[in-house]
């Protein structure tokens, strides 16, 4: 038995798909900023040992 998937429905599954990952894609990038973010207000630095010359 031979199953057909119609245009429209690989269409809208593509757009589907497309949109999903644009969401993902700003929300990933969102949690990033907000991390950077708060590491630079707790002024976090890793020292190095030249500066306990």
């Amino acid at each position: 038995m031979t199953t057909y998937i119609f245009f429209d429905e690989a269409l809208q599954m593509f757009v589907n798909a497309f949109l999903g990952s644009i969401f993902l894609l700003i929300t990933l990038s969102g949690i990033g900023l907000a991390v950077v973010e708060s590491v630079e207000k707790t002024n976090i630095r890793s020292t190095s040992p030249k500066q306990f010359r």
